[in-house]
């Protein structure tokens, strides 16, 4: 999902707790371009995401002008957050349903995401070219799935200096190709 002109994200869990996560990133990063005339840097975005994971709990605190609306349960999703920010260049980060968030090189969530990533820490390296590293995405998701991969179940994004670009059918099928 795009989030903004450099940022992506990849999600598991509620599909209604992403879309509400989602859209909370999309505001915040508007936000900021419109206030600062930047971009906001992926760090910053997924610590906003994150605060409003950790609000579980929090809410009315006595004053009756000020009552925010306590939420009822914590979100029951994972996201990948990814993003180029000339700071710091690259960056995937990881938050958990608990609003926690760590940053990665390589990441895997959802099903199956235990082996896939052990085959991340093995097979991963800095120095990998787009071309390789989509392979060894399609490569991982091979491993973890059980259908044949085609652009009908499987989607993907790079996120790179240039931003976000979502893969079109034909351009996924070429990273597919060079698979097989």
């Amino acid at each position: 999902m795009e989030i903004d002109s450099h940022i992506g994200a990849a999600v598991s869990g509620l599909i209604g707790d992403a879309r509400t996560l989602i859209d909370h990133a999309r505001i915040e990063a508007q936000h900021h371009r419109f206030t600062f005339d930047e971009p906001i840097a992926v760090e910053a975005l997924t610590q906003s995401v994150c605060d409003l994971a950790l609000g579980f709990g929090e809410g009315d605190d006595g004053d009756k002008k000020k009552k925010k609306q306590k939420m009822s349960r914590p979100f029951g999703v994972a996201l990948l957050l990814a993003g180029y920010d000339e700071q710091q260049g690259p960056q995937l980060y990881f938050s958990d349903p608990s609003g926690n968030y760590l940053l990665y090189k390589a990441k895997a969530i959802g099903a199956g995401s235990e082996g896939a990533q052990s085959t991340l820490q093995e097979k991963y390296r800095s120095d990998m070219s787009l071309q390789n590293a989509q392979d060894l995405a399609l490569e991982v998701l091979k491993q973890v799935m059980e259908d044949k991969l085609n652009n009908l179940n499987v989607e993907m994004a790079v996120v790179t200096q240039q931003g976000y670009h979502f893969l079109n059918g034909e351009e996924l099928d070429g990273v597919i190709r060079r698979l097989q």
